[in-house]
């Protein structure tokens, strides 16, 4: 039992070093520029054994792509926890932020890939991602029936808040540079995340609880 569970780890471990590798290769190259050899050698592993996980290119690439994918819906559970659109919202844009700090690489794979029109994950946008956003959209039409916020279009917000959100990983490097050549600070990202979260719930008409309260 115990050599299954040492076999199981060393086998997770050596693919979560090989999928990191692959997300920053492609982010950097591009599903066309990047190879395999490429990966392995950033991987520090011999070819082959990266072959014997992922069998070819494509494979790798799609996993590399499925991993940021479900970190993105992930993070969509606000809308499937919550009822309460101030709260959903805040959640949802929150957690989009941090994968956007916390997974910038990933985030540049999938960028690139739409950018040249999604030649290899096209079934993922009609498919997986389409389920998500009419089901997204049906939860903030309801919303805004019952009165709980503006009567904006639901898929217009959705795309404001990818494009602010994932901003912050696929352009970091014009953020860094204007932000003195450093990356942003806990606090200072802190901040621009609360910043983000203010200026879209008051665009969709939604006074936030903390703003409510009188001042003393």
């Amino acid at each position: 039992m115990a050599k299954i569970s040492t076999k199981t780890a060393t086998r997770e471990e050596n693919e979560r070093v090989i999928l990191k590798a692959a997300e920053e290769t492609f982010a950097e190259f591009g599903f066309k520029g990047a190879t395999t050899g490429m990966i392995a050698e950033k991987a520090g592993i011999p070819k082959a054994n990266l072959h014997y996980y992922f069998p070819t290119k494509l494979a790798l690439y799609r996993q590399v792509v499925e991993h940021i994918f479900h970190i993105w819906l992930e993070a969509a559970n606000a809308f499937d926890d919550c009822d309460d659109p101030e709260e959903a919202l805040t959640r949802y844009i929150g957690a989009k932020m941090d994968i956007s700090r916390q997974h910038p690489m990933g985030s540049k794979v999938w960028a690139n890939e739409i950018i040249h029109k999604a030649p290899v994950i096209q079934d993922y946008l009609e498919t997986t991602l389409g389920e998500w956003t009419h089901t997204r959209i049906a939860v903030i039409d309801r919303w805004i029936a019952e009165g709980k916020m503006a009567p904006i279009d639901p898929r217009t917000l959705l795309y404001m808040i990818w494009a602010t959100t994932q901003h912050y990983a696929d352009f970091n490097h014009q953020i860094d540079t204007l932000n003195g050549g450093a990356p942003l600070s806990d606090a200072q990202f802190g901040k621009a995340k609360e910043t983000v979260v203010s200026i879209i719930l008051a665009g969709v008409g939604i006074r936030r609880r903390q703003d409510q309260t009188d001042p003393v």
